[in-house]
């Protein structure tokens, strides 16, 4: 409301303006021509003129009656000491006019300034506002938005999927509503939750929850919000933040990607701006402190960096819980598509249980763009409803990238890549416990891929052992090995799956201590938990030169020896493998029940086998 008023000030300020320029054009139009004081003079003695106006610049002479050009004023610029004489001899009345020229030479210095600095102000108002600056005056005021039940939308009905986060919320938004039952034995509510989880797993959604469920003022602000180039303006966010809260109590106030402004003090390097950042940390940490949870004020804030946060912000008293928002896993994958389902009309066969075991590592944003793909796919084919394949296709979408019709491969590239997809797919189905293949593709997709083979989990899993994990280097490598055994040459195809094939064998002697030469130790520095990023957590291990050596050794013997055993897999069912290529080359897409019937008679390994350790 403030901020209209201003507004209007500014509307009447403008208009003011435009008005004295306005009068100041009509004052110049109407100014008549001066003529030569002789033909003023003449027209004196000529009787013509009934009144005489005197400046001090100028003589204006009003005639009795307009002359041949149809004037009836005439006006002379020069102005004689003698004139009052002359123009008594006339018997002209005359007046002196005094003109304010101060205040017109004034003006034209004042309006043209006022113009400029009023459209400077209009335009940096109009930055200011799309950067989130503000004015002047409010640049140390929290910009927190504050949203209360009616504003959100959001409950805890909308969030599924992660039952146990939702049960820690719960209890905060009923100690809200209900603060007598929890303080009569003394006990006080945590004064901080922090929210812990990969992105889109649905952090945000859960707050936004609590704001729709506990129907108090709850102060949404970013982390990156409370920092800005001129120092100090963040800490005086942070007071301006709680000073609100306070007033308005009880409150929430969540803070979303706390790591922008908790990062760990003195991790910026001995140069930099950090100064600012520490500084509102400081003093975040200190209205942490100054405040009592008794009156109902919480602090929310959420972060998938929990590693790098100040250890100050985690200990007791401040931050008092730490809520785990994880990825789902199956059951919670099918709680959150019934929910996003209910946006679209879906057929009533489709099996939302097999959607959900298609989506494993899919987080609670994944699956909504899931739905969503998949009521777009639907449409594209002009369906009455959403069904199982629209779903398929869309994880296709999500996973392998968009459909390249236009990318056409030659005879020989396609051969080449359905024997490639199709090893992947015989040494996933030879070898026990591995995921059974639900399509195989030969249809060039996303930015690389060429073809694609698609697995779906039966369970979500959290354990794995070394036999595992061998077994799905062997799928990754098993491309390349039908290359070898058919054309007896490599091509640059399965790039992907031996980087992802060298990382799983770096992981199990760097990192799970599964090799007995090299002993039961971690050779790799914790990785952070959220932080999935391969190139950031293989920057060099801090070993000996000859330990380096030997792990290097490791992996490649691991590689190599289970290449070794999907070569001899794809060798055993070398006919299998030619009359399910050629299927391919023929179909270009095979579902589950085609590679069903085209696999019989397939030669699977009885029992798992380990390759033996190094060393």
């Amino acid at each position: 409301m403030e901020k209209k008023n201003q507004w209007h000030v500014g509307y009447w300020i403008f208009a003011f303006v435009f008005l004295l320029m306005l009068q100041n054009y009509w004052q110049v139009a109407r100014t008549v021509e001066p003529v030569p004081y002789s033909e003023f003079e003449k027209a004196l003695e000529e009787g013509r003129v009934a009144e005489v106006l005197v400046s001090d610049r100028t003589v204006t002479g009003r005639l009795k009656s307009p002359d041949s050009s149809g004037k009836t004023t005439i006006v002379a610029t020069r102005v004689e000491p003698e004139l009052a004489d002359r123009l008594s001899r006339y018997d002209v009345r005359y007046t002196r006019v005094v003109e304010n020229t101060w205040l017109r030479d004034i003006l034209s210095w004042i309006l043209p300034a006022v113009a400029f600095f009023g459209v400077w102000f209009f335009l940096f108002r109009r930055f200011a506002d799309k950067q989130g600056m503000g004015g002047f005056l409010s640049i140390g005021k929290s910009r927190a938005k504050v949203l209360v039940e009616k504003n959100t939308g959001v409950t805890f009905a909308d969030v599924a999927g992660v039952d146990e986060a939702k049960a820690e919320l719960v209890e905060i938004v009923d100690f809200l509503k209900h603060p007598q039952d929890y303080g009569r034995l003394g006990a006080r509510i945590p004064k901080g939750v922090l929210l812990v989880g990969p992105p889109g797993t649905g952090k945000t959604l859960l707050a936004k929850a609590v704001a729709g469920e506990a129907g108090v003022p709850f102060f949404s602000i970013s982390g990156s919000e409370f920092i800005e180039m001129f120092v100090g303006v963040g800490a005086a966010r942070v007071r301006d933040l709680f000073e609100q809260a306070r007033a308005k109590a009880p409150a929430i106030i969540f803070i979303d990607e706390l790591d922008a402004l908790g990062r760990a003090r003195g991790a910026g390097g001995p140069m930099g701006g950090h100064d600012e950042r520490e500084q509102t940390l400081n003093q975040l940490l200190t209205e942490m402190d100054g405040f009592d949870s008794s009156v109902g004020l919480i602090i929310l804030a959420a972060t998938n960096r929990p590693e790098i946060l100040d250890q100050a912000l985690l200990r007791s008293g401040r931050f008092d819980r730490q809520v785990l928002v994880d990825r789902p896993d199956k059951r919670g994958r099918l709680e959150i598509l019934k929910v996003h389902v209910k946006k679209v009309t879906l057929a009533s066969e489709v099996d939302l249980e097999q959607v959900a075991a298609l989506t494993t590592g899919f987080s609670g944003a994944d699956l909504a763009n899931l739905v969503n793909e998949a009521a777009l796919a639907a449409t594209r084919r002009k369906a009455q409803a959403v069904e199982l394949q629209d779903f398929t296709s869309a994880i296709e979408r999500i996973v392998a990238g968009l459909e390249k019709k236009n990318r056409v491969l030659n005879p020989k590239e396609r051969e080449t890549v359905a024997y490639h997809e199709m090893g992947h797919a015989l040494v996933a189905l030879s070898l026990p416990g591995t995921d059974p293949v639900h399509k195989i593709s030969i249809i060039p997709r996303g930015i690389g891929a060429l073809g694609y083979t698609l697995q779906r989990p039966t369970e979500d899993r959290f354990l794995m052992t070394r036999a595992d994990l061998e077994n799905k280097i062997a799928v990754l490598l098993g491309g390349r090995a039908a290359e070898k055994l058919v054309f007896g040459e490599l091509s640059t195809g399965a790039a992907d799956d031996l980087a992802r094939a060298t990382d799983i064998a770096r992981d199990m002697i760097t990192r799970f201590g599964m090799d007995e030469g090299l002993g039961y130790v971690a050779y790799e520095p914790q990785r952070p938990r959220f932080l999935d990023v391969p190139e950031l957590a293989h920057g060099g291990l801090q070993v000996a030169e000859t330990t380096q050596a030997r792990i290097d050794q490791a992996i490649r013997d691991i590689v190599m020896g289970v290449f070794a055993r999907a070569y001899r897999i794809l060798e055993t069912n070398r006919a299998v493998l030619e009359r399910c290529a050629r299927e391919l080359l023929a179909r270009e897409t095979l579902d589950e029940n085609d590679i069903r019937q085209l696999t019989e008679g397939l030669q699977r390994e009885a029992a798992e086998t380990t390759v033996p350790a190094a060393g």
